[in-house]
């Protein structure tokens, strides 16, 4: 299976009692909470812990994957930070708290990966809108370590993170846009949010489509689920490119590489078990033109860089011209027509993963501020 990790974002240090003045002994324990909290996210992203592994598995109740311990400091965080935004009217001086991001979508030069640009927008929803596509992001790679063990859990966080993504794309952004600096944070446009969480479904369905293919379920409906993810990320192709003018012109090549050629590799897979089905009700010239087809389109989306990818492109598309050869060879004794590409049958899709909605829980504490 093709995977890619989303390069993740960098920060700077924030400590809110600096900067936030307190009205009593309460709200001043709970923002020196805050901003504990804060520090352990902080050194998740920017990978700045110095303890050892046996003390962050002690701090994190014993979990062992360095994404479920960053996972578990973000779950003690976000409810927190948005007890912090749900009384963000009382807030003076946002400035004080230098809100600092960079990107990791945006490409890059070796200079400026050894230098990150970091942006400072003075609006605490900044630092909740960052946080929760770390969080996103976090989720999503915690289904890729899980593809080959626990199949049923590593669906459920595709399935989550799409909602985080979503969430982001139709609630918190739209209102935040204006406060951004334009074209330098992709991470929080809705279009590239909306794309991410289409592209978690598609991960996820192909999660499911190739436990389908072990447990040998019908090439009908195989056709069908590779194709509902090529779907998928068709759409989310369509709105990468659809990104309106100064929303992040500079997202990373591989990044869109990744996504192009995932769609390309599952319309590949779908003809090819559409075939198969065609080739099962002896219509074995349709077979024929639909895998010809198929090549011709997966000779124009091969990788360019990616070993990985490469070969996993490689050895389907030889598995497509094996079978086309054997096809080919079987139509020479029946002679049946090979129809023109406008008459040839298109694959049908099924898309049966659908997103989590994302719920957010606030710590519900008063915060008086002078």
């Amino acid at each position: 299976m093709m995977q890619y990790l989303i390069p993740e974002p960098k920060t700077k240090e924030i400590v809110f009692e600096n900067v936030l003045s307190s009205d009593g002994p309460t709200t001043l324990q709970e923002v020196k909470n805050l901003s504990s909290k804060r520090k352990a996210v902080e050194e998740s992203v920017n990978r700045s812990s110095n303890v050892t592994d046996a003390i962050a598995r002690e701090m994190s109740r014993g979990l062992t994957s360095s994404c479920e311990q960053d996972l578990h400091k973000l779950g003690e965080y976000l409810p927190v930070l948005f007890n912090l935004v749900h009384h963000a009217d009382k807030i003076k001086h946002v400035s004080g708290l230098k809100i600092r991001w960079s990107s990791g979508l945006i490409s890059q030069t070796l200079i400026q990966r050894k230098c990150v640009k970091f942006f400072q927008v003075d609006n605490i929803m900044f630092e909740l809108g960052m946080v929760l596509y770390f969080y996103a992001v976090k989720l999503r790679e915690r289904a890729m370590e899980l593809v080959s063990t626990d199949v049923r859990k590593s669906v459920t966080l595709y399935r989550e993170a799409s909602g985080v993504f979503h969430h982001l794309s139709h609630e918190l952004l739209p209102s935040l846009l204006p406060s951004l600096p334009q074209g330098k944070l992709p991470e929080l446009t809705p279009s590239l949010c909306f794309s991410l969480s289409l592209l978690c479904l598609a991960e996820g369905q192909a999660v499911t489509t190739k436990n389908a293919e072990e447990s040998g379920k019908s090439t009908s409906l195989l056709s069908k689920l590779h194709f509902g993810t090529t779907q998928m990320l068709s759409e989310a192709s369509a709105h990468l490119s659809s990104r309106a003018n100064g929303e992040c012109k500079d997202l990373s090549s591989r990044f869109l590489e990744y996504v192009a050629t995932m769609r390309a590799l599952h319309e590949l897979k779908s003809q090819k078990h559409l075939a198969e089905v065609l080739e099962s009700e002896e219509r074995v010239g349709e077979a024929v033109g639909v895998l010809r087809r198929a090549l011709a389109a997966a000779r124009r989306s091969m990788p360019s860089k990616e070993d990985k990818w490469i070969t996993i492109f490689k050895n389907e598309r030889e598995e497509v011209s094996r079978k086309m050869a054997k096809y080919e060879k079987l139509n020479d004794f029946i002679l049946q027509r090979i129809p023109v590409e406008t008459e040839l049958p298109f694959p049908k899709g099924e898309m049966i993963v659908k997103l989590i909605p994302y719920t957010p829980t606030r710590w519900e504490q008063e915060l008086l501020f002078k």
